[in-house]
């Protein structure tokens, strides 16, 4: 599979140059392009689950969650961003739903639309909160931090998808995604696992044995990340879920990863140095 290697390589550098153009313009702009991701991301979300008509009443609110979340990111408010979506944006899509008076998969359809919520807005927001902790903690600043955060995640599906090739043979979730093996988990976390110890000291205030740490959960939850959102897609019923980016499918199947790596990686690195 070379040539599926090489679409995925150059799908791997188009999402490193696009976040590198938006960090030498400043976090402000990294900050929406984060925003911008996420839209497309729920946006594609949507138009895969199966949706109603009166559904479509409630998709208002949910896409109004997403200007609204990475303002508060943006701005630094840690109360408001960490419960908004999980709590406010939960219950208000619940009333609108249930004013609009009809009750059949109601649970399904609230259910769906506000998992949606929490894997593309509320997860990947945490990638743009990096931007606003303060910056005399980190070498890099918030922009060191979203540059590992990327990096190492992004090099950690190419780094997976190698030794699965190479090595693999033993399958960890056959039924979920057939080319996921043990050897290209544990050979691409390793290589995650080196990388983030490299890269720690210019970009982070990890110290060593915090940087494995932070190899470790990119590593294993990248991969957590990739597997859930292959079940979803398993469950509709495709194989990508769009053909945005060349080799790789959609937003969504780039940004799967992330969806795990982004809150457990900011949390990790809050509850040390923040």
């Amino acid at each position: 599979a070379p040539g599926e290697l090489s679409l995925r390589i150059r799908s791997w550098w188009f999402m490193v140059g696009l976040f590198s153009a938006a960090v030498l313009l400043g976090p402000i702009a990294a900050t929406w392009l984060l925003g911008f991701i996420s839209f497309l991301a729920l946006k594609e979300y949507l138009s895969l689950i199966p949706t109603r008509r009166s559904d479509r009443r409630v998709l208002f609110w949910a896409y109004l969650t997403i200007p609204l979340q990475y303002y508060w990111a943006a701005t630094g408010w840690y109360g408001m961003f960490i419960i908004f979506i999980p709590v406010y944006a939960l219950l208000l899509i619940a009333a609108r739903k249930v004013l609009i008076g009809e009750t059949e998969d109601f649970l399904r359809s609230l259910g769906t639309i506000h998992w949606g919520l929490m894997i593309t807005v509320f997860s990947i927001s945490h990638a743009a909160y990096l931007l606003a902790l303060p910056g005399d903690t980190a070498p890099a600043g918030g922009v060191g931090l979203l540059i590992y955060l990327v990096l190492l995640t992004e090099l950690n599906d190419v780094a997976q998808y190698v030794w699965g090739k190479r090595f693999g043979k033993r399958k960890v979730v056959p039924r979920v995604s057939p080319n996921k093996t043990w050897a290209g988990l544990i050979g691409g976390t390793a290589t995650t696992l080196l990388l983030s110890l490299a890269c720690a000291a210019f970009l982070t205030p990890l110290s060593l044995i915090e940087a494995a740490g932070a190899g470790l959960i990119i590593g294993i939850t990248g991969f957590l990340g990739d597997v859930v959102i292959s079940a979803v897609k398993r469950d509709i019923g495709i194989k990508d879920s769009g053909s945005l980016l060349p080799g790789h499918g959609g937003i969504l199947d780039r940004v799967d990863s992330l969806t795990f790596t982004a809150p457990l990686f900011f949390h990790y690195l809050y509850y040390l140095h923040y």
